[in-house]
């Protein structure tokens, strides 16, 4: 079932659709090296060789699980090669962000040089998985998941073309729990759909698909955990949920079904790191360096102990005190820089290195803060547009309730919200 040409792709409008970035790059023969970011079993190995197919560009294709730095290179050499190979082909790497700096920084020479069009592919976000200079290479194209008129799209052209399915009579009676176990997965529909097919064989002549037909199959059928698939996400989700929520039991349970399921013990600190500032923050800034610990002393430590050192960590985060005002200031403050644009830097708040930049008044007038009583003088610190701005609220934890009366007593009705 694997599409064949870009139109028989389903879903992903906004990257081959007619007006799709990557149908327009290809048509004008230019493609950039480029990581693809998406869930599981929505297309970017299928993208990647209809990509290589439609240039007529020699594919290379390594995994990141299997493939080490002198596999990187051969695969390099063989692509810089003579004739056809020079200069052209495209190297497609499967989960990319499994690649070690090491791994990462060898592709950069080639990359750069043109020598080949790099493809990744990558269900994790580039943007802590992948290193800043391969990063600022490529092009990064989010895939989606897909929606359920695409799915069922995808089951119809399976029923009309498959060799096996094409000679049956199937009836899709109900689809609700089909669509829910797919999880926008096109390779999980297609492999539930095949498996209740076999179930209503073995049951009748008739194929009718219905969603306790559909739930029996999966329920007897479903890994304990796919780290690379919907429960993947639907447990992490669970897991962060119950931290944010001060539920330590639940926590240390969604922790569990992680860690039995071999999940990667860096991937669970990481994100526990995250939600110490995103959720806790100033609340309990100890939150932010049991976390950071944590997750070192699960790197020096190794598994199965490291569980231990997870589960403390998990448990403090979901005793403590919750505060998002940090995560919401920089917020605030990115979507007024968006708003704003290139304000200047206040010509008193200037660096003033050299001569000329003194002469023309870089730092006058700037007022030492130790110097004042207190450690504090009142000037301005923002540009002269957003005098007055607020972007951090405290909470109303008594850390933040510190802060609130810190701001107050120093810049009076400077920061009072209206």
């Amino acid at each position: 079932m694997r599409p064949r040409d870009l139109d028989q792709v389903v879903g992903q409008e906004h990257l081959v659709g007619a007006e799709g970035i990557l149908r327009k790059a290809l048509s004008s023969g230019m493609l950039p090296s480029m990581i693809l970011w998406g869930p599981p079993g929505v297309g970017k190995t299928t993208l990647a060789r209809l990509i290589a197919e439609r240039l007529q560009r020699p594919f290379f294709t390594l995994s990141a699980i299997s493939s080490g730095v002198k596999d990187v290179r051969e695969v390099i050499e063989q692509a810089g090669g003579k004739g056809l190979f020079a200069r052209s082909a495209v190297l497609f790497i499967d989960e990319i962000h499994r690649f070690s700096k090491a791994q990462q920084d060898s592709l950069l020479g080639a990359v750069e040089k043109g020598t080949i069009t790099l493809i990744g592919a990558t269900t994790e976000n580039p943007s802590f998985e992948v290193i800043g200079a391969l990063l600022s290479r490529c092009q990064v194209y989010t895939l989606r998941p897909l929606h359920e008129e695409e799915l069922l799209n995808l089951l119809q052209r399976a029923m009309t073309t498959d060799e096996e399915l094409r000679g049956m009579s199937i009836e899709l009676k109900q689809i609700d729990a089909l669509m829910r176990a797919s999880g926008g997965d096109a390779r999980r529909l297609l492999n539930t759909f095949e498996l209740c097919v076999k179930a209503a064989l073995s049951q009748s002549t008739e194929v009718v698909i219905t969603d306790a037909l559909v739930m029996e199959v999966v329920q007897s059928n479903a890994a304990r955990y796919d780290k690379q698939g919907e429960q993947h996400y639907d447990i992490v989700s669970a897991f962060i949920k119950s931290l944010r929520g001060s539920d330590p039991n639940a926590a240390v349970y969604w922790l569990a079904r992680m860690v039995e399921g071999g999940e990667d013990p860096m991937f669970i600190a990481r994100r526990m790191v995250i939600l110490a500032s995103e959720d806790i923050g100033n609340a309990d800034p100890n939150a932010l360096l049991m976390a950071t610990t944590s997750m070192q002393a699960a790197q020096m430590i190794g598994w199965p102990e490291s569980r231990i050192i997870l589960s403390q960590c998990a448990i403090f985060l979901a005793c403590a005190p919750k505060s998002n005002a940090s995560y919401m200031a920089i917020g605030a403050a990115q979507a007024k820089v968006q708003a704003s644009g290139d304000l200047p830097v206040p010509i008193h708040l200037r660096n003033a290195p050299t001569k000329l930049m003194k002469e023309l008044g870089y730092g006058k007038n700037y007022q030492y803060s130790h110097d004042g009583e207190g450690h504090f003088i009142d000037q301005d610190f923002l540009p002269d547009a957003l005098r007055g701005t607020v972007f951090y609220t405290p909470g109303d934890t008594p850390r933040e309730q510190a802060h609130s009366a810190l701001i107050e007593r120093l810049w009076k009705d400077r920061y009072k919200r209206s």
